[in-house]
Formats: structure tokens, C-alpha cells, sequence
């Protein structure tokens, strides 16, 4: 009898061993949330000057930055006018010299035989504003909330100087970096107030965010999102905030933010694909959520809370971006993350293990993730496009 049992007993260890290896076995392995597409290319063309201006700004040979009303857009090159030929005033800051000029130099700029100023987009400076204090956001494209199982939008502070429409970002060994398309706003005067808002000029420019994934994994609260861990530092490694050729001045903002599209290709493949009319709360929405969360100091970042802002205001120093939509590479642990995960944990001990759960599935979770090889390497090369905004480039490097 015992030895029938025993027999029996080892006959269904070994068919759940089966079943544990198949389930393993056929686990399906997603390289990167696969987006929804739009059929017809992005048309890349520059804003009718009726709808938005559009400014680029460069340093000329005698160290002056320069303004520019482009004009055209000609594979790497623009064309456009200084606004100091248009009578600007000497200053760097865009939004001054635009206000400096009379609209009737601006509505005739083009028809006039003035001097045509042609530019390489890799000399072009970065869109986004000086300050090294950004305000990130979450979730606030149904989609990609839907692949965070998120619920909601939140914020958080993003640390770092922008960088150009021609830059690299580093991926090093044993790193696991992600990719983000986003549109961002900047604003000619501080934001304390909706009032404020709605008087300001307001400048619209593509822009992207890198993550560290192993930081957010390490960090974050996956229960709750706006916890302000992990965002921060998973988000502000140097270059993770390159900024497009172009900053649009629309007439109305919330109808050009609206028709923008946007995408992200990594190596040629499209991964990201979407517009501004997708976002859940748009750039009033957004800005009047983050007025309401700049008194406490619940953000970690570098081991140190931070609130939101400095000054409990949107400076204008400062982006506010949109956040992503679907198609980032991450995606949640798949059947065989979690097989191995439970054998991990029932091979240290289980519950009379030192380490929780949680303390061994993360390290699994990330060599997993490692091995996949699914992130952005070395050689890699990613480009975001938007209609209207032009396109940034970016290569990988170890």
C-alpha cells in the first residue's frame, strides 16, 4: 500500500512538474506594447502661420542667441528670419522677443525681401525653457494607463536641463531603458493661478522622456502611483528630457495641441502613435491639478522630498509635458515571471524566508527583464516625430 502511494505520489509530482514547465514554456514574451497605428504617414509639415508661429532659436558666431521665425523646413535645414531684422529686442528669451516685434512686421515678414537665414536642425538650441525643474506627469492617456493599470493622472518633479533636437542618451550594461513621446508647454510668465494661465502666451514644443525602469521598479509603489517614489529618479538621468526644433506659438492653443499627432520609432519600427486630443486632461486641466499638489513635500528624489515645485508656482523656467500614450516597451511580469518568481521564493524558504515576496520577485523580475535584450542598447537609434513640431533624434550609447 505505502508503496502504491508513493508510486502515485510520483506520478502527480512529475505531471504538475509537466504542467509547471509547459505553463513556462508556452509563456508568451512581449518585446513592447504593441500601439495602435494610424494607416495614413505622419504629415510632417510646418504650421500655416495663421494657426501658430513658428520660432527656432540658435548662437550665432559672436556668442548672441538668435530667434527665428521659420519659414520652411527642408530635410536637415530651416529657413526663417531673425525677429532682431524685424526689430526685436536683443534678448535670448523667446517669448520676449516675439512680444518685442509689431504684429504688422510679423503678419508681412514673408512677403518682404528680407534676409533668409538657413540653419542645420543640428545647431538649433533646445525648445524647452532653461530651468533644470520640470513637472512630469502620468497616465494621462487612456491607453497607456490601461498598461500601467493606472487610474488615474498624477505628477511628479522631473530634475534635469533639457538637451536638443540632435542628441544621445546613454544606456549602460545592465540598464533597462525606456522610451516616452510627449508634448510639452512653456509659458511666457509664472503660473500661480488658472487666470494665469489663460493670459499667458503659451509655447508648444515636442518632447520626450526616458525611464529608467530597474529605478521605478526599485522604487515606486505600484498600488499607488502618485505615492511620489520612484518617478523622479526613474525619470531625470541625464538627457532624459530632449526637446524638439520648433516652439509653436498658436492662436488657440487647445485646438493646435488637439490636431497635433504624434510618434515615437525606434530603428524605423513604429512603437508609439498618437494625438493631443487622446490626452485625458489637457494642458488647463493639467496645469490647475498641479497648482493643487505644491505645498507638500512628498516627492523622493536622490534619497532627499522635494515638493513639487520650488516656488509653489510654474515658473517659466519651467515644462509642464503631457505625459505618453500607449506603446512604451515595458510591460507587466508574464506567466513564466511569475512561475519563476514562486519557485524563487519557495526555494529560499517561502514564508519562513527573511526576504518578502516582493523582495524576491523585483530582482527576478529585472535579470528577466535583462535577458529579454527587449530595451533600448547601444546603437539603437529613436526618433520622435509630431506634425507641426518637427522630429528629435536620438542615438543610444553605451
Amino acid at each position: 500500500m505505502l508503496i502504491k502511494t508513493l508510486r502515485y505520489s510520483g506520478f502527480i509530482t512529475v505531471g504538475f512538474a509537466m504542467l509547471v514547465f509547459i505553463a513556462w514554456a508556452t509563456s508568451p514574451d512581449p518585446k513592447f506594447n504593441v500601439a495602435s497605428l494610424e494607416s495614413e504617414p505622419l504629415n510632417p509639415a510646418l504650421a500655416d502661420p495663421d494657426t501658430a508661429l513658428t520660432l527656432a532659436q540658435y548662437t550665432a558666431e559672436n556668442g548672441d542667441i538668435v530667434t527665428l521665425l521659420v519659414e520652411s523646413l527642408e530635410g536637415s535645414q530651416v529657413t526663417g528670419i531673425s525677429l532682431a531684422d524685424l526689430g526685436a529686442a536683443p534678448v535670448s528669451d523667446p517669448f520676449s522677443a516675439l512680444a518685442s516685434v509689431e504684429d504688422a512686421q510679423l503678419k508681412t515678414a514673408f512677403s518682404q525681401a528680407r534676409q533668409r537665414r538657413v540653419i542645420d536642425i543640428a545647431s538649433l538650441l533646445p525648445t524647452g525653457p532653461r530651468g533644470t525643474r520640470h513637472l512630469g506627469i502620468g497616465t494621462n492617456f487612456p491607453e497607456h494607463a490601461a498598461e500601467a493599470s493606472s487610474n488615474s493622472v498624477f505628477n511628479f518633479p522631473k530634475f534635469g536641463a533639457a538637451t536638443a533636437a540632435r542628441t544621445s542618451v546613454a544606456a549602460p550594461e545592465g540598464s533597462l531603458l525606456d522610451y516616452e513621446v510627449e508634448l510639452c508647454m512653456r509659458f511666457d510668465r509664472p503660473i500661480t493661478s488658472l487666470e494665469d494661465f489663460d493670459a499667458a502666451v503659451k509655447g508648444v514644443f515636442l518632447c520626450a522622456d526616458f525611464t529608467d525602469r530597474i529605478a521605478l521598479l526599485e522604487l515606486a509603489d505600484a498600488d499607488n502611483l502618485d505615492s511620489g517614489y520612484g518617478f523622479s529618479d526613474a525619470k531625470s538621468g541625464p538627457g532624459f528630457l530632449p526637446t524638439g526644433p520648433f516652439l509653436l506659438i498658436p492662436k488657440d492653443w487647445s485646438t493646435f495641441v488637439a490636431d497635433i499627432r504624434m510618434m515615437t520609432f525606434v530603428n524605423g519600427e513604429a512603437r508609439q502613435d498618437a494625438r493631443g486630443s487622446e490626452m485625458i486632461l489637457d494642458f488647463r486641466g493639467l496645469t490647475e491639478k498641479v497648482l493643487g499638489d505644491m505645498t507638500a513635500r512628498r516627492f523622493y528624489y536622490d534619497e532627499a522630498f522635494y515638493k513639487l515645485t520650488p516656488n509653489e508656482r510654474i515658473d517659466s523656467d519651467m515644462t509642464l509635458m503631457s505625459g505618453t500614450s500607449e506603446g512604451v516597451i515595458f510591460t507587466p511580469p508574464s506567466r513564466h515571471d511569475y512561475i519563476e518568481i514562486v519557485l524563487a521564493y519557495l526555494l529560499k524558504g517561502g514564508p519562513l524566508s527573511q526576504q518578502s515576496l516582493m523582495e524576491i520577485a523585483i530582482p527576478a523580475f529585472i535579470d528577466n527583464e535583462l535577458a529579454s535584450g527587449h530595451f533600448l542598447k547601444p546603437g539603437d537609434t529613436v526618433r520622435y516625430r509630431a506634425s507641426q513640431l518637427g522630429d528629435i533624434v536620438v542615438a543610444v550609447r553605451p
